[in-house]
């Protein structure tokens, strides 16, 4: 993650609705950056309660250089749902469809398998 910003904040009762721009950097099979539009939820505590966002990632994938669009959905602690959004792929990731999967150490650090076809 190489940028965190949060653009919008509205405080209700018993939570906090955040809108955030987030930059982020791959290495490994995935090379590339990618630009986050989130929307997030946080209860009474200040911890992320749930979120949704989808994230334009740009870069060469695997020997394939393009671009294609993640839909982020997550909720609580128990699970986040990130796929590629059919339809959004382009150069030569056109077609690609599939799920991509994070996992966040204790020390912050992201690791992601992404898990692909092309169609």
């Amino acid at each position: 993650m190489t940028a965190f910003e949060p653009v919008d904040t509205e405080e209700r009762e018993g939570a906090a609705f955040g809108r955030i721009r987030i930059a982020k950097t791959f290495t490994g099979g995935l090379s590339g950056t990618s630009e986050v539009r989130m929307i997030s939820v946080g209860g009474p505590s200040g911890a992320p309660a749930s979120y949704v966002a989808v994230e334009h990632v740009t870069g060469v994938l695997d020997g394939r250089t393009g671009s294609f669009v993640l839909q982020h959905a997550a909720w609580d602690t128990t699970g986040t749902t990130i796929r590629v959004v059919p339809g959004t792929g382009a150069g030569e990731l056109v077609g690609i469809t599939g799920e991509f999967h994070l996992t966040v150490d204790a020390s912050g650090a992201h690791t992601f398998v992404l898990e692909y076809e092309l169609g």
